[in-house]
């Protein structure tokens, strides 16, 4: 088995604004590689904190093209591509927002090089995941799940979650056992348990998007609706994307809790060798 080491960069909401944390990237760490989960605004900063360096990263996928999520491809994509010796980074992305990230987004800043034109290919090996697929990374198969963010009265602005299953060891109180731990990452979300409930019930452990303003602004779960969730559901939550100030107690409403900045969770994969 191989050690798989999850770390919250940053567990704040894209405009948390206080020494104490970051934007919600995640980092991934498994056989000597690097998965970051969303690059947003202050990516430098978030893996500085955490010890990391981005000439490190090996992979990273993207939910969705807002800043807080894709701010920093920029920066990532050039200290890898102008770093010696450093290997293009494989991009993961839903085929749904991949021509977008690029022309509407990173082209303005990216596109025009030294004697030649860039494409998003110029700076990461592109693996568009078709709707309903997956892709795989460290021999862990990862399920995009398209949730609900944005309803602009046109069009539907989509985000894209993941599930992946990997080990988890815990004592039972006689000895040490491992047994298989499905993983659910929302993304950004508004809340619709019509839509994700069967996820919620696959799920071992549910990374959800908390939005924690006085205010709902309704393109994310709000936490005075996910705590009308079932007691079985809540149970396996930890909530993530919360806003700047003083936070509920989740844990006494039967929460995981809220998730520390740079809070480490640790499991295990099988030896793909």
């Amino acid at each position: 088995m191989n050690g798989l080491k999850i770390t919250f960069l940053g567990s704040g909401s894209a405009f948390y604004n206080d020494v104490d944390n970051f934007q919600s990237n995640l980092l991934l760490e498994c056989q000597g590689r690097s998965l970051l989960l969303d690059c947003g605004t202050d990516i430098r900063f978030s893996m500085r904190e955490a010890g990391k360096k981005l000439t490190d990263v090996t992979d990273v996928y993207i939910s969705h093209a807002h800043a807080d999520h894709i701010g920093g491809l920029e920066c990532l994509g050039f200290i890898k591509k102008f770093t010696p010796n450093s290997a293009k980074p494989n991009l993961y992305a839903s085929s749904l927002i991949v021509k977008d990230l690029w022309d509407r987004s990173l082209a303005g800043g990216m596109e025009s090089m030294q004697g030649e034109l860039a494409d998003l290919s110029t700076f990461f090996e592109v693996h568009r995941i078709r709707p309903n697929s997956s892709f795989v990374w460290c021999g862990i198969e990862f399920k995009i799940v398209q949730t609900i963010h944005i309803m602009n009265g046109f069009m539907f602005v989509p985000s894209f979650g993941l599930m992946f299953t990997v080990q988890e060891t815990f004592d039972n109180g006689s000895e040490i056992v491992s047994r298989p731990c499905t993983i659910f990452f929302t993304s950004d979300s508004q809340h619709a348990p019509n839509q994700i409930m069967d996820f919620y019930k696959m799920a071992d452990v549910i990374f959800q998007d908390c939005e924690t303003t006085p205010w709902k602004s309704g393109v994310h779960a709000h936490y005075t609706d996910l705590v009308t969730l079932p007691d079985e559901v809540k149970r396996k939550m930890w909530l993530y994307h919360f806003n700047q100030g003083p936070l509920p107690a989740a844990h006494e409403e039967g929460f995981k809790g809220f998730v520390p900045c740079r809070k480490e969770f640790s499991f295990s994969v099988p030896d793909t060798k």
